[in-house]
């Protein structure tokens, strides 16, 4: 008990010794008031998940918050500074704020390093068709598929092109969360349009006009990314696999989709890379050929070749694709979430067990395969 003298009275005020959860929130309470954000003590490494050339991404947990996060340490040379890729990717996500976006927690510089703070994912999309071979199950193609496009249409109506859409550049959560990766070669498009670098996007999914040289595009490379990655979930392989170079990327092209000419593609003999080859024009029908159990019915053929024209002013945008028929068995709800909403907050949207997840219980000495890029 304790007195209190207050303007000439004494008042009796009663203490008891505080439980542990108010211990604890007044702890956590200080300690995110003493770690600032970009400072390296504000966040704790627990493990290497991979290594590049010039960066070693780890995983760690914020001291601030107390949740999980992928560090990604890009190693400085003196001479060269801050690469410009991670100052363009450090720019754009700070601008971005998307469900389908990874998102950019802080940024801290030392001489030697400059660390980007992610949030934490569990897989990629690579890592996630890898252990599930032969094809992924249509309901989560098409939920992948929702979220891919989603974040494409949202980049696109900020003017900015990703320009490397690959399976490993898409991240999953647990749940089947998407969202867009690695925006080191993306760039915001300027206002009249200008010229872009034409060594972009990787050889697999890079679309015709860059492979023979087009300086001068648009959104539809990013569409041209996804589509490849659409079949691909599908297929369970890569649709223009095994390509050593820009020629034999663009024959493995021209021998599905047909040689353009003039009529069908006006300018493109004046592109840099363009020699005419006589391959069989197999436009009719070549996605049923690959994946016949769908049918035309499903919608899959007719979207997948939508994203897929070889003249790219005839592809299909990310707005349109999200309204395509492809997508009418999901919850119209979809349609009315705001950028920051996730598509799993409406009832009902989950993924489907994926086949061999469903043997996977009885399968003796079944390990689950661990991923390694979290961010």
């Amino acid at each position: 008990m304790l007195q209190v003298k207050k303007g000439g009275s004494v008042k009796q005020r009663r203490f008891s010794a505080p439980s542990q959860e108010q211990d604890f929130a007044e702890r956590v309470q200080w300690q995110r008031k003493v770690l600032p954000f970009g400072n390296a003590t504000s966040y704790l490494k627990l493990e290497k998940l991979n290594e590049g050339s010039h960066s070693t991404v780890y995983k760690g947990i914020s001291r601030i918050y107390g949740q999980l996060v992928a560090l990604k340490v890009i190693r400085l040379k003196t001479e060269e500074g801050v690469p410009f890729t991670t100052i363009r990717e450090a720019s754009l996500l700070k601008g971005l704020k998307h469900a389908n976006i990874v998102l950019l927690h802080d940024i801290i510089q030392t001489k030697e390093t400059l660390t980007l703070v992610f949030e934490y994912m569990d897989t990629d999309l690579a890592q996630y068709m890898s252990q599930h071979p032969g094809g992924i199950h249509l309901h989560n193609a098409m939920l992948f598929m929702f979220q891919l496009l989603r974040a494409l249409a949202y980049i696109h109506q900020h003017h900015i092109l990703h320009r490397d859409l690959k399976p490993p550049n898409l991240l999953l959560s647990c749940l089947g969360e998407l969202k867009l990766a690695d925006f080191g070669l993306a760039r915001a498009k300027s206002i009249p349009s200008q010229t872009y670098s034409a060594e972009v996007v990787t050889l697999g999914y890079r679309p015709p006009e860059v492979l023979l040289g087009a300086t001068e595009y648009s959104s539809e490379v990013d569409i041209w990314g996804a589509g490849c990655i659409f079949v691909e979930m599908l297929q369970g392989q890569p649709l223009f696999p095994g390509v050593r170079n820009t020629f034999e990327q663009l024959e493995e092209i021209w021998e599905i989709l047909g040689v353009p000419t003039e009529e069908t593609w006006p300018g493109v003999s004046k592109l840099y890379h363009y020699r005419p080859e006589c391959f069989p024009l197999l436009l009719q029908g070549w996605l049923f050929l690959l994946y016949p159990r769908l049918g035309w019915e499903s919608g899959v053929e007719d979207l997948a070749a939508r994203m897929l024209k070889v003249c790219p002013r005839d592809r299909i945008s990310a707005q349109e694709a999200l309204v395509h028929h492809f997508f009418s068995s999901l919850p119209s709800q979809l349609y009315q979430l705001s950028d920051p909403q996730s598509v799993f907050v409406v009832p009902g949207v989950k993924l489907k067990p994926e086949i061999c997840d469903l043997f996977a219980p009885y399968q003796k000495d079944h390990h689950p395969i661990s991923s390694s890029k979290f961010w």
